[in-house]
């Protein structure tokens, strides 16, 4: 299944764009996700942490993924 992922921040750099599409298998996990992600992207690995978010939710790495989910990697966010 094809899914558009959204970026933000420091993602967006690393992606090269605000949004990419990757494929992945039906009834995929987070965790697949964040894999693939970091296979294709090595930078990605390199951040402090990020987190992936399901429809608004930050999902968990067992979050199983739907072809209608909308799904953003939001890197670390730091302010005061």
């Amino acid at each position: 299944m094809q899914i558009k992922i959204l970026a933000f921040g420091i993602a967006k750099d690393i992606f090269g764009s605000a949004n990419i599409n990757v494929e992945l298998r039906n009834n995929a996990k987070a965790e697949e996700l964040k894999d693939l992600l970091e296979e294709k992207y090595p930078k990605l690995k390199q951040l402090a942490s990020y987190m992936l978010a399901i429809n608004n939710e930050y999902a968990q790495n067992d979050s199983p993924i739907s072809i209608t989910d909308e799904v953003a990697v939001i890197p670390p966010v730091s302010g005061g």
